[in-house]
C-alpha cells in the first residue's frame, strides 16, 4: 500500500498538514456495510436459518433448553444465555447444521489446535512449519503458535497455550513480530482434521 511505511500517527499528521478533514476522524472497527452496526440484519438476509430456534445442549448432546437462534451466540459467551445453572456456563461450540448451541463449564472451553482454510498468504510457507504469532480476535493480543502447511490453501495451527476464543467462521491472522504474514478462516472442529487424516494433538506450553 502507498502508506505502508508510515505509522497511523504519521499518516494522521500528514493528513493534517494537507488540510484533510479525516485527520482527526475516530478509528472505526465496525463493518462498513452493516447498517448501524446491526450485523444480525445482514446475517438474516444471507442465512435466515441462523435466526431460527434451536436447542442448548451439553457436550454429550443432552438438551438443556432452547434458544432463539445461533445468530445470537458466539464461542466463549457466558452472558445472555437466558438459562440458570449451578455454575457459570459458556458457549463451547455452535453446530450450525443442527442449530445446536453447546454449553459447558470453563474447563471445556478452549482449544490448542485448529485449522484454517481459504488461506491468503504473503510469500511462501516453509515446508517444515513456521513459528508465528496468531490473533483470532481483533481486540486481543496475539499468542505464539506453530503453523503446518497441509496443502490446498489449508493450515494446521498448533497453539502453545489454550485459547478460549477460537470460533469457527472467524478469521485467524498470523504475524512475525509486527509484520503481517497472512490469514485464513477457522474451520469447524468436525472438518478441521478430517481434511488430511491427521489426529488432533495437544501442544504443551513452551518452556
Amino acid at each position: 500500500f502507498p502508506l505502508g511505511h508510515l505509522t497511523k500517527d504519521q499518516t494522521r499528521a500528514l493528513a493534517k498538514e494537507l488540510g484533510l478533514h479525516v485527520s482527526a476522524k475516530k478509528d472505526s472497527q465496525d463493518i462498513c456495510f452493516v447498517p448501524e452496526g446491526d450485523y444480525r440484519q445482514v446475517v438474516r438476509r444471507f442465512a435466515p436459518h441462523a435466526d431460527e430456534p434451536g436447542n442448548f445442549v451439553d457436550s454429550s448432546g443432552k438438551v438443556l433448553g432452547t434458544h432463539p437462534g445461533i445468530i445470537h451466540f458466539t464461542v466463549g459467551q457466558r452472558k445472555g444465555l437466558g438459562l440458570a445453572f449451578g455454575e457459570p456456563m459458556y458457549v463451547t461450540e455452535i453446530r450450525a447444521s443442527t442449530r445446536d448451541v453447546v454449553l459447558g463449564p470453563r474447563d471445556e472451553l478452549g482449544v490448542t489446535t485448529f485449522a484454517v482454510a481459504d488461506l491468503n498468504w504473503l510469500g511462501e510457507l516453509p515446508p517444515d512449519g513456521l513459528e508465528v504469532t496468531v490473533r483470532v480476535r481483533s481486540s486481543q493480543q496475539g499468542v505464539p503458535a506453530r503453523l503446518i502447511d497441509v496443502g490446498n490453501g489449508r493450515l494446521d495451527v498448533e497453539l502453545y497455550q489454550r485459547n478460549q476464543t477460537v470460533a469457527p467462521g472467524q478469521a485467524a491472522v498470523f504475524y512475525d513480530g509486527e509484520r503481517l504474514l497472512g490469514g485464513g478462516w477457522i474451520l469447524p472442529p468436525e472438518k478441521a482434521f478430517a481434511l488430511h487424516g491427521r489426529p488432533k494433538v495437544v501442544i504443551q506450553p513452551a518452556v
